[in-house]
């Protein structure tokens, strides 16, 4: 008998056994509870120090300091025409807090458009600064003499920065550095002469550039803060300085930021569907497990406090060659004592791994909360996928110290607020509604504060896609 006689004969036979289709309707499947893909390790939540905030608003405190003006400009472009935004001059030294617009709407439509190709100088040691440079687009570096006679990279620049503004306070002001483009440039010139021009005939600026003129005179310490009168080393019977230590009169508050959704859950299904998992609790629980993922998001991302946005400029540096390597985490390390933690995405992490192992290097590991996480000169490295990658393939690592006792980075958050299921998020239930779905207010508080300003550091636009 051939196979398919075999098969039509068994087809013609009756049943003789349950089939699985029908069994399966009788038996009770083993199932899991509702999964979802969005959780991540949310490492920044669970390391950073949180600070318990009374009254919705955290204020950060320091000594007084005369630096000004040490953020980035913006520029719109339009086609192969660059404009700066003339409200972001007022990041230049010599204009911050100046806040007349038609003057600055008139500086900025004087600055000229300049293409750099890679290698190109763009001001030269040693010469006359005739205008500020306002690098919209590419990478330069600056140039200096190292001690033995050789060329010495000072620092690297980068979309958005400045340099050359001292000419605006003082008409004598040389280049004090080489700086060469590294890639392609697009660069706004702002003529020291053009800016003259629109000083005399605007006395606002005028009194204004003599104001910051003053400035300089003051005793300042390397961070820009009033200098504290000491004595060291003396002899006999001098008169010992007296001094006092002044703080900021307007210093920083930090307001406390809100993520909140409402649930809805109809009563049917909580009533009838709710053995053996409490559908209510289900969702509740995947409802909070999204809000702390956007918490994390929002600590990191949010133009008002997110870590990212809130990295002073000089504590923002480039890496040496786009990928990250050990002597750019080296660097990031050096900006800042007491480093606790790396903060980068998985593909920096996994890009970071190839070029320790291009190099020969095995970094260690330690162990944090019973888990075993790469680290660098014994800072580990947490992965976060919150931060973001550009579609050129570029990112952002952050270093940070934390903690209100080292002057670091501290998280913001309430206690004690009604519903609460813990610190800072609650749940509250609103009611039941004319068609028998029931709602739940889900809400989580929080942000972040850097209480100075070496505490946090980022290694900007670190190219992760690179292959040698």
């Amino acid at each position: 008998m051939s196979v398919g006689e075999e098969i039509r004969e068994g087809q013609g036979q009756a049943q003789q056994s349950l089939a699985t289709g029908a069994a399966r309707n009788l038996a009770t499947t083993t199932k899991s509870t509702p999964q979802m893909q969005e959780i991540s390790d949310r490492w920044l939540l669970r390391r950073l120090p949180w600070v318990q905030v009374q009254g919705g608003t955290y204020r950060v405190n320091r000594r007084l300091s005369y630096s000004v003006g040490d953020g980035r400009v913006t520029f719109v472009k339009t086609g192969d025409r660059v404009q700066v935004i003339p409200a972001e001059l007022g990041e230049l030294p010599a204009l911050r807090a100046y806040e007349d617009g038609a003057a600055l709407e008139e500086l900025a439509g004087r600055c000229e458009q300049r293409e750099f190709a890679a290698g190109d100088t763009l001001a030269s040691f040693g010469s006359r600064v005739d205008g500020v440079f306002l690098l919209a687009h590419g990478r330069a570096e600056k140039v200096g003499t190292g001690p033995y006679g050789g060329d010495a990279v000072l620092g690297a620049l980068a979309d958005g920065a400045y340099f050359g503004d001292a000419c605006l306070v003082d008409q004598d002001a040389i280049w004090e550095y080489t700086t060469r483009a590294v890639t392609a440039c697009t660069v706004l010139i702002l003529p020291r002469r053009e800016f003259e021009r629109v000083a005399e005939r605007t006395p606002s600026l005028r009194s204004h550039l003599a104001q910051v003129r003053s400035i300089p005179k003051q005793r300042t310490n390397p961070y820009g803060e009033k200098e504290i009168e000491l004595a060291a080393g003396h002899v006999g019977e001098p008169v010992i300085p007296g001094t006092f230590v002044d703080y900021e009169p307007s210093p920083r508050e930090y307001e406390l930021s809100v993520a909140q959704t409402v649930l809805r859950v109809h009563t049917r299904v909580a009533d009838l569907y709710s053995k053996p998992m409490d559908q209510t609790e289900q969702q509740l629980r995947l409802t909070v497990e999204a809000l702390k993922e956007r918490q994390e998001y929002e600590l990191v991302n949010n133009r008002d406090f997110g870590l990212l946005h809130n990295c002073e400029y000089d504590q923002r540096i480039q890496p040496h060659n786009g990928a990250p390597t050990p002597d750019d985490l080296d660097e990031l390390l050096s900006r800042r004592r007491d480093s606790r933690l790396f903060l980068a995405h998985p593909r920096a992490i996994a890009a970071f791994g190839r070029e320790c192992n291009r190099r020969g290097l095995h970094p260690k590991t330690v162990e944090v909360d019973g888990q075993r996480v790469q680290a660098w000169r014994g800072v580990p490295i947490f992965p976060c996928d919150k931060i973001p990658v550009s579609a050129a393939g570029t990112t952002s690592i952050i270093c940070m110290r934390t903690g209100e006792d080292d002057a670091g980075v501290v998280g913001l958050r309430p206690s004690g607020i009604p519903d609460e299921i813990e610190p800072g998020l609650s749940v509250r239930f609103m009611g039941i509604d004319e068609r028998a779905i029931m709602s739940y207010l889900v809400t989580a508080y929080h942000s972040a504060a850097v209480l100075v300003p070496d505490a946090l550091g980022v290694l900007e636009n670190v190219e992760i896609g690179r292959r040698r």
